[in-house]
C-alpha cells in the first residue's frame, strides 16, 4: 500500500476580513492565474483547481483600462484604469459574472486585483470599454473623475508631481507613481466611488482584494474605503463576513513606509520571502538552504499570520519591484523553481500564493530585461488568448506535477508543526510536518544519502515529486519508511527534482 506526503502551511486570519477556513478543500493556498481570460479562469477552477486543493485564485483588475498600441499592448494597461466599468482585455462583465459564480461553486474563492491608487498616466484616448479619458486634462467621465479629484500642487511637493524621494512620506502617498495620476482619497468623493466599485464586485460573489500599490495610500484612507464594504455575498458564504484583504507592500527595509502599518486591515505581501529564499538556492553571498531552518520571523520578516508568502509575482519575475533577477526565481529556472515552490507550500509560514505565467521572450541586457513590458498572449487584434497549458505560451506552474502535489501535501499537513530538522550544515535539508509528512531537499553537487527521521509511521509511501499516486500505483520513486519512523533518503545531485516529499493519507 502506498501513502502520499504533502506538506502545508497553516494560516491564521486576523481581525474583521473574511479568510480561507471555510474552503472544501481545508486549503489556503491560492494561485495567480495572470492575464488569464474570464471563460478561462472559469473552466480551470471547474477542471482542475476545484479537484486539486486550490482555495482561492487570484485575477488581472477586471475594469475598464487603458488601452496602449506603443509598445504593443503591455501587460501593464491593465494597471491603468479608465473607468470602473467591467469590460477589459479579460473579458466583459456577464462574463466576470459567469466565472465567479463558477468558480465559487466548486468551491474556489475569487480575489480581484484592485488598482485603486491612481488612473492612467499621460494622454488621452479610449479605454477597453469604450470611455473616453484625458490623463493630461485628468478627466474621466465615465466614473466621472475630475480634476478635483486628484492630488496635485497641495498635495505633493515636487515640481514634477512625480515621486522623487522614496524616503519623504508624502511623496510616496501624494505624488505620481511613474506617473499615474494619483486620486484624492482623502476625498470622501473619490472614497465612495472607490466603495462602489469594490461592493459592485462584493455583490457579484468576489470574496477578496489584493490592493495593489497600497504602499503610496494612506492607511487611514484605505481603512475608510474597507470600512464601506458591505458584507460577502450569502449565497456561498456566512453571514457577516468582511471581504478578504491583502495589500502589496513592498518593504524591504531601509524606507520609513513599512509594512507594520498595513496590518491591521488584512495581510500584506511580504517580498523579502522570494527575495532571501531565493538567495539560499542560488547560494548567492555563501547564503545556504541549512540557514532556513528558522525562515520566516527568524530572519526579520512580518508575523506569518499577517503574511502573504510568494516565490515571485508578475512585477519581480520581470525584474520589477524588490529582488532583481540574481535573487527571484522564476519559471526560466524550473529546477531551483520548483526547489523554492516545495518549500513554500511545506514550511508554516504565511498564506501561499502560487505564481502562474505565460511566455514571453525574456532578454536581459544591464540587468533589464528588455521585453518586459510584453502582453500575454493574443489573437493579433489585442483580444487575449484563451489559456491552454504547456502549448509553448501559457506555462501553467500550477500545474506542474511537481507543484500540484506540494499543494495536496500542504493540504494534508496544514495543522502540523515542523519537526525532526536535519541539515548537513550546508546545502542539504530534511524535515517532518509532524507525523503527516516529510520533505526532504538535497541542492549540493554530490549525492545525498542519509538515514533520516521522517516522523511518519512505518510504510511504503510515494514521492510525489517524482511521480503520482495512482490508484494505489506509485508512477515514481517510493520511500519505505521502517517502524521507528526512520527510512533512507537518497537524492542525486543530478535529479531534475532534487527533493523528495512523502506524506500520510
Amino acid at each position: 500500500m502506498y501513502f502520499l506526503v504533502f506538506f502545508a502551511c497553516f494560516a491564521l486570519i486576523r481581525g474583521q476580513y473574511y479568510g480561507t477556513y471555510d474552503c472544501p478543500s481545508g486549503s489556503d493556498v491560492m494561485v495567480h492565474l495572470f492575464e488569464w481570460t474570464h471563460a478561462s479562469v472559469a473552466d480551470e477552477c471547474e477542471r482542475f483547481l476545484s479537484e486539486n486543493g486550490f482555495c482561492a485564485v487570484q485575477v488581472s483588475p477586471p475594469n475598464e483600462h487603458r488601452v496602449i498600441d506603443d509598445p504593443w499592448r503591455p501587460w501593464y494597461q491593465r494597471y491603468q484604469p479608465v473607468s470602473y466599468s467591467m469590460t477589459s482585455r479579460s473579458g466583459n462583465e456577464l462574463e466576470f459574472l459567469d466565472m465567479v459564480n463558477r468558480c465559487n461553486d466548486v468551491g474556489v474563492r475569487v480575489y480581484v486585483d484592485a488598482v485603486i491608487n491612481h488612473m492612467t498616466g499621460g494622454g488621452f484616448g479610449v479605454g477597453s470599454d469604450g470611455s473616453v479619458w484625458s490623463g493630461d486634462g485628468l478627466d474621466y467621465p465615465s466614473v466621472p473623475f475630475g480634476s478635483t479629484d486628484f492630488n496635485g500642487a497641495n498635495e505633493c511637493s515636487t515640481s514634477s508631481l512625480e515621486i522623487e524621494n522614496y524616503q519623504d512620506v508624502i511623496q510616496v502617498r501624494n505624488c505620481r507613481l511613474l506617473g499615474l495620476r494619483d486620486l484624492k482619497l482623502a476625498k470622501d468623493y473619490v472614497r465612495g466611488k472607490v466603495a462602489e466599485y469594490l461592493n459592485k464586485l462584493v455583490g457579484y460573489g468576489v470574496a477578496g482584494f489584493r490592493v495593489d500599490a497600497s504602499k503610496h495610500m494612506w492607511p487611514g484612507d484605505m481603512q475608510n474605503i474597507f470600512n464601506r464594504l458591505n458584507n460577502l455575498n450569502t449565497r456561498w458564504f456566512p453571514s457577516n463576513t468582511k471581504p478578504f484583504i491583502y495589500q502589496e507592500v513592498i518593504d524591504m527595509g531601509g524606507e520609513p513606509i513599512t509594512a507594520s502599518e498595513y496590518t491591521s486591515m488584512g495581510r500584506v505581501t511580504e517580498f523579502k520571502y522570494g527575495k532571501n529564499l531565493g538567495d539560499c538556492i542560488r547560494k548567492n553571498n555563501g547564503e545556504k538552504i541549512s540557514y532556513l531552518k528558522n525562515f520566516g520571523e527568524g530572519w526579520g520578516f512580518m508575523s506569518g499570520v499577517d503574511a502573504v508568502s510568494f516565490v515571485d509575482n508578475h512585477d519581480n519575475q520581470r525584474g520589477h519591484g524588490a529582488g532583481g533577477f540574481g535573487s527571484i526565481l522564476t519559471f526560466f529556472e524550473d529546477r531551483w523553481y520548483k526547489m523554492a515552490n516545495a518549500f513554500l507550500l511545506a514550511w508554516p509560514y504565511g498564506y501561499p500564493r502560487i505564481m502562474s505565467s505565460y511566455n514571453w521572450p525574456r532578454n536581459i541586457v544591464g540587468g533589464t530585461d528588455q521585453n518586459d513590458w510584453v502582453g500575454p498572449p493574443d489573437n493579433g487584434a489585442g483580444d487575449t488568448d484563451y489559456a491552454v497549458c504547456f502549448n509553448g505560451d501559457w506555462i501553467c506552474e500550477h500545474r506542474w506535477r511537481q507543484i500540484t502535489n506540494m499543494v495536496h501535501f500542504h493540504n494534508a499537513v496544514i495543522n502540523a508543526v515542523v519537526q525532526n530538522w536535519w541539515d548537513n550544515g550546508e546545502n542539504m535539508i530534511a524535515f517532518s510536518r509532524g507525523n503527516i509528512g516529510f520533505l526532504a531537499m538535497n541542492n549540493e553537487n554530490y549525492d545525498m544519502n542519509e538515514w533520516l527521521q521522517t516522523g511518519l509511521p512505518g510504510g511504503v509511501y510515494c514521492d510525489i515529486i517524482s511521480g503520482d499516486d495512482v490508484l494505489g500505483a506509485c508512477t515514481g520513486k517510493t520511500i519505505t519508511v521502517n517502524a521507528n519512523g526512520f527510512a533512507q533518503v537518497t537524492i542525486s545531485s543530478g535529479d531534475s527534482d532534487p527533493m523528495i516529499a512523502i506524506y500520510f493519507r
